[in-house]
């Protein structure tokens, strides 16, 4: 599914410039391709300095990721931990081969894989800890970029200030020039600000946020499944788990599992 946060804020952002860009004049008067090239050009090409090309290619490839939302949802792991729980408890761990192949999410997949095939439970924990420093590590690279762009774009902007100043102070005894020479200057400013406050800042915490849910989710995980391995009491590991979910989560969560019967009460 689509995050509806992003789209509103992608629409109603570019409603807002482009309602200034309207209400200042002429709209033509904010389109300047020397502008455009000097601020976007200069600072993309400086922030691929910084950066291996191998990290310019992953950053943009995680652009679409701030237009969906999360594959995962917290409740509907702690229902399938519980599930596998119950199961274990039932039938013993190696039952739990069977009830791999229902489980969408690869990381709690490959954790269910060494804990059916015996491997110790602090051995398990570490390679799942493992999985999620490494994952958080790229998702930090990937912010991390389109931080630096944010800082580039203001940067080149006042550059692009600083090249149309000197032109200007060049063809002052040329009125027909001083027009292209100002544009120059001041909308350089303008598309660095634009560039790094309604595009690059926005990506780089939308990231954020989505890989702090992530490392949250995978956390969660790691605890379900030492639990499992560990035979403690599938009701106690629910409890456990549902510390991982915000108040409202919770209630639903509780709503949920009481059911449509248990919800509206005995029938009189």
């Amino acid at each position: 599914m689509m995050d509806l946060g992003t789209i509103i804020g992608l629409i109603a952002g570019a409603a807002v410039v482009v309602y200034g860009m309207y209400s200042g004049g002429d709209v033509s008067s904010y389109i300047d391709v020397g502008s455009f090239i000097v601020t976007m050009g200069g600072g993309f090409f400086s922030t691929i300095m910084g950066f291996p090309l191998s990290e310019t290619i992953r950053a943009f490839k995680a652009i679409p990721l701030i237009f969906k939302e999360p594959k995962t949802s917290a409740m509907d792991t702690i229902r399938t931990l519980v599930e596998l729980s119950q199961k274990a408890r039932r039938e013993g761990l190696l039952a739990l081969e069977s009830a791999q192949d229902a489980i969408k999410d690869d990381f709690l997949n490959k954790a269910m894989e060494l804990v059916v095939d015996g491997i110790e439970a602090e051995i398990v924990k570490t390679t799942m800890e493992l999985d999620i420093d490494s994952m958080a590590v790229r998702h930090q690279n990937a912010q991390a970029y389109f931080k630096a762009l944010a800082a580039q774009f203001p940067a080149w902007g006042l550059i692009g200030t600083l090249l149309g100043l000197i032109n200007l102070l060049r063809s002052l005894d040329d009125p027909s020039s001083i027009g292209p020479a100002m544009a120059l200057a001041l909308l350089t400013t303008f598309y660095g600000s634009i560039l790094a406050n309604y595009v690059c800042n926005p990506i780089a915490n939308k990231l954020a946020g989505n890989s702090a849910e992530e490392i949250r989710l995978r956390e969660m995980m790691m605890e379900g499944v030492l639990s499992i391995q560990s035979g403690e009491n599938p009701r106690l590991m629910e409890h456990k788990l549902k510390t991982f979910l915000s108040p409202e989560q919770r209630t639903a969560y509780e709503l949920a599992a009481k059911g449509p019967e248990k919800q509206e009460g005995p029938a009189e």
